[in-house]
């Protein structure tokens, strides 16, 4: 049985192992690009489909997807390479592709009302920019995202370092949480659900990876694989752990990090967030492992690493994983002259907010739950015609957030990765590159970055229902 809509547990059906499909190496749909490149941009449709989201034998969902597939096709470049992408939209609704953690030129960024307008059901796009950084990147819309994303209109976009690390197998696990009703359908009447909007977003009573049902990825033993984790979700943050192997971090958010083990195989990953690890298959042949979501103290299985009957054999053992080659961020924080933001995040069910601006009138708490907005930043619901600050070309920005609200966020930086430098519960990680940060209720974080991208970016809440309910605003970095 699935669990009722305002329950946060997951379909009792995923709670033992067995059953469910199973995938191939890559665990991605077969009809993908193998490169978006060359003098002619690579065609994607956002267009209706149909998706396995439930085990064999049950009824398929009808979903939105790019090529009409969940996930979309891969887009496989070489860092350095020019992408060059077209967008034809078959969906009834406008939309548009925003290249989600990728610093590339402001009017590719793909949000609409900022940098493009959406397009119109029938009409294309075209997409072309160079992708300076290696790593695990993914698109999605940026137009009624809350909905679009939710139906399951996503893809990746992987960046090939020049030479990457020595695998037998790169492997892409994209998870995501879907809310369907009984029929095993989208449950579309709670699109735009206040109490959504009001609390932590829209949460799902099934758990897929690769829009895949328990999924199963065939590994030999000995072998060493690279695994892409990417948590597509509206909402849902994702407490993972990886049983039984070593997992070491070689990127997050797609930028190399020094390499370090997870602690017995155990990551979070808000909405938005991507993990690079390497993992040796150091079991026996026969042997399985499974892939498990742990929140609240349970153990939810999503997927597992099934061997099979082969043996790799090496002439030497394989060494520790070595870290990646940086990619090229500006590395310089010159902090004892940075430029100093403050935003100071409000709303919510439980809140203390009585009243904010939206679209240049101040509404009481009532007023603004009737043009949908719970949320504001610096006392502005939405996006406003003035940015949050505007930055000169090279300047250091260091951004204090406050997290003056009773629950979590996941903020959202375009067109730049910033650097955590002091955050009010727990440690911090100064080492680290991220384009999302994670803001426990209550808490105060300050990051730091060089304004390096000229253009109009956003920044906002990724739990999607949180940004359309306000929690949304923008920055300038002037030429």
């Amino acid at each position: 049985m699935r669990l009722p809509f305002g329950r946060t547990g997951w379909n009792r059906r995923h709670v033992l192992l067995g059953g469910g499909a199973t995938l191939a190496a890559l665990a991605l749909p077969a009809r993908r690009p193998a490169h978006a490149v060359g003098s002619a941009p690579t065609v994607i449709r956002a267009l209706p489909g149909t998706a396995q989201l439930l085990p064999a034998g049950e009824p398929q969902t009808a979903v939105w997807g790019f090529d009409g597939m969940v996930p979309g096709p891969i887009l496989r470049v070489r860092q350095g390479d020019t992408l060059r992408v077209r967008l034809e939209n078959e969906l009834p609704q406008p939309t548009t592709i925003h290249w989600h953690g990728i610093r590339i030129d402001n009017a590719m960024d793909g949000v609409a009302g900022l940098t493009q307008e959406a397009v119109p059901p029938g009409e294309a796009f075209d997409y072309a920019f160079t992708v300076p950084d290696a790593g695990t990147f993914w698109y999605h819309p940026h137009n009624l995202s809350w909905e679009q994303v939710a139906r399951g209109l996503y893809g990746l976009l992987i960046v090939d370092e020049p030479d990457p690390p020595a695998v037998d197998q790169d492997i892409a696990l994209v998870f995501d949480d879907w809310r369907l009703d009984e029929a095993g359908q989208i449950h579309e009447a709670s699109f735009g659900a206040m109490m959504d909007w009001s609390h932590a977003g829209r949460l799902g009573n099934t758990l897929t990876i690769n829009g895949q049902d328990l999924m199963e990825v065939p590994v030999s033993a000995g072998q060493r694989v690279r695994l892409r984790v990417c948590n597509t979700a509206n909402a849902r943050i994702l407490n993972l752990r990886f049983e039984k192997h070593t997992h070491t971090v070689i990127a997050v958010d797609g930028q190399p990090v020094p390499p370090f083990v997870l602690e017995d195989g155990a990551t979070t990953l808000m909405p938005g967030q991507r993990i690079d690890l390497i993992a040796d298959m150091t079991l026996a042949p026969g042997a399985e492992a499974a892939i498990t979501e742990v929140t609240g103290g349970g153990r939810l299985v999503a997927g597992r690493f099934a061997y099979d009957a082969r043996s790799v054999t090496r002439e030497a053992a394989l060494n520790p994983p070595a870290g990646l080659p940086a990619n090229p961020l500006p590395e310089q924080l010159d902090l004892a002259n940075a430029q100093e933001v403050t935003l100071r995040m409000e709303g919510g069910a439980m809140g203390r907010m009585r009243e904010a601006t939206y679209q240049g009138q101040k509404l009481g708490i009532r007023e603004l739950v009737a043009q949908g907005k719970v949320w504001a930043f610096n006392g502005q619901a939405g996006m406003t015609d003035r940015p949050l600050f505007d930055a000169t070309l090279g300047k250091t920005v260091r951004l204090t957030m406050i997290n003056d609200t009773n629950w979590p966020h996941a903020m959202h930086f375009h067109g730049h990765h910033v650097r955590e430098t002091a955050r009010s519960q727990g440690s911090v990680r100064a080492d680290v590159w991220r384009d999302t940060v994670f803001l426990d209720r209550g808490e105060t974080v300050s990051v730091a970055f060089v304004a390096d991208n000229p253009g109009k970016w956003m920044l906002h809440c990724h739990m999607l229902e949180h940004q359309a309910g306000g929690m949304a605003t923008w920055f300038k970095v002037s030429a």
